[in-house]
């Protein structure tokens, strides 16, 4: 690659960065060394400015998720600058610091030296128990589906989707989670994120939108990617921080009150009925994702900021991927009066996104109590998995470690006190093999914390599992 004589852009078909796909080092650290390598190396001169992140992620056919992740990296460890609104630039290095061995990256390292462990444990939140799936069950009431008597299915359905799963919904919300509503209110949907993107249609572009900082990434991407204002929010001990809402001028805010992401904490009812009062006086509107409302292990449950709202500024986000299964792709949305009214009459000729086959057979499993069997024994699961984790951590990373958000859900944080990066944490784990994810990706700009945070999600991983697991990150990262 040439030295780029643009002191303030790169072009962005000289980036020929290719992935290796049978590395085990994440595809962020990746692109992370290959630009440190070509700053060390005086191929990227100070002030030249990076390519965006929507353009990179486009180019190189990778998410923006992963480019921001790398981003970060650099800007954490001092290669890169951000200057607001206008981008990424290169800094000025003392180049003659860098010796021939030290300017060999981490990249170039794993290449002559490739890591032989395979991913023996992985952490990921987004996986489940998937040996507790009744697959009898469901595997009947599926063929149940396909009879010929139910050939309707085979045609679109209500663009709301079928009125009999949404009268289950309804039913399942008002008694576990206090929401009030008529099946008339839900929208069914392939996912949360084509949730968020269909709201900022029937909310409006035009407005001032706010989320909880750090939040889920998938979520602002997906707001970002609809055009949108879009303000982070910082967060105190209770959730989003009301006195920076209020002062955003924000008109609608996304939060996760339930179990807050990626943080862990539970919003009191002192901070919903704030929030609730914002909303009513300011005339905003709160988005309140209950990803995995399901699953709480201390006290007795919240009950939802929807069945709170005395004045339709509610808009409830559920899901069914962490309590049943991901792949079904089956999320929903109770929209209050005023917003449901502007769908009626803007945007009924959007048709229904999820498959009527699935649809049904979920229907079933609900009317015939599987549903909540298998949501009971889903808790109980989870949370025997959790008290297993949090003791191997008491027991192998003691006072070396900090455990966030152990009230809820399906993941934790681990502050680790070991003087190592985020990125070091990381690679070190993954040449032990062992897989934990990082937390920078989901802030948006640099106000994380100084000690770094890896998730841990342990829905998916069996007690021996994290044994293994807890036990390889004790060495990989020297906790003794």
């Amino acid at each position: 690659m040439p030295v780029y004589m643009n002191r303030r852009d790169i072009p962005i078909l000289e980036i020929t960065l290719s992935f290796d796909s049978n590395s085990s080092e994440p595809l962020y650290l990746q692109l992370y060394s290959f630009f440190k390598k070509e700053i060390v190396e005086g191929r990227l001169i100070p002030e030249t400015k990076l390519p965006s992140k929507r353009k990179l992620s486009t180019h190189l056919q990778i998410s923006q998720t992963t480019v921001e992740s790398a981003y970060q990296q650099l800007i954490a460890e001092g290669y890169v600058k951000s200057e607001p609104r206008k981008g990424l630039f290169v800094t000025q290095l003392e180049m003659g610091f860098f010796n021939e061995k030290e300017r060999t990256s981490p990249h170039d390292k794993l290449q002559k030296n490739p890591i032989v462990n395979p991913i023996k444990v992985d952490f990921g939140h987004g996986n489940i128990a998937r040996n507790e799936f009744p697959f009898p069950t469901w595997r009947k009431l599926t063929v149940q589906s396909l009879y010929e008597d139910e050939s309707h299915l085979l045609l679109s359905g209500h663009r709301q989707g079928d009125l009999p799963l949404r009268v289950e919904i309804a039913k399942y919300l008002y008694q576990s989670r206090g929401v009030q509503c008529e099946p008339d209110q839900i929208l069914i949907g392939a996912g949360t994120q084509y949730m968020v993107t269909f709201l900022t249609m029937l909310i409006g572009r035009d407005r001032v939108y706010s989320m909880e900082n750090p939040g889920f990434h998938r979520t602002r991407e997906a707001f970002k990617d609809q055009g949108v204002k879009l303000l982070g929010i910082e967060l105190d001990q209770e959730g989003i921080k009301m006195e920076d809402l209020v002062a955003s001028k924000a008109s609608v805010t996304y939060v996760t009150p339930s179990h807050q992401f990626p943080m862990g904490m539970v919003m009191p009812i002192s901070r919903r009925m704030e929030l609730l009062k914002w909303a009513h006086e300011t005339e905003s509107y709160i988005i309140e994702d209950d990803y995995d409302g399901e699953f709480r292990y201390t006290g007795k449950p919240i009950p939802s900021l929807q069945g709170l709202d005395k004045h339709g500024r509610v808009i409830y986000l559920g899901t069914f991927s962490k309590s049943l299964i991901p792949s079904l792709r089956i999320s929903f949305m109770v929209l209050p009066p005023t917003l449901l009214s502007r769908y009626q009459d803007r945007f009924s000729i959007y048709k229904q996104t999820v498959s009527r086959l699935h649809q049904q057979t979920l229907y079933l499993f609900m009317k015939e109590g599987h549903w909540s069997r298998h949501l009971q024994k889903m808790r109980n699961t989870y949370r025997k998995k959790q008290t297993v984790l949090l003791a191997l951590i008491t027991e192998r990373l003691g006072e070396h470690v900090t455990v966030i958000g152990v009230d809820s859900g399906l993941h934790i944080l681990l502050k680790v006190h070991n003087h190592m990066t985020e990125s070091e944490l990381i690679s070190h784990a993954e040449k032990m093999g062992v897989r934990v994810y990082p937390t920078s990706v989901y802030y948006d700009g640099d106000p994380h914390p100084n000690i770094p945070m890896v998730l841990l999600g342990y829905g998916g991983v069996s007690e021996r599992e994290m044994q293994t697991g807890i036990h390889l990150l004790q060495t990989a990262w020297e906790l003794f």
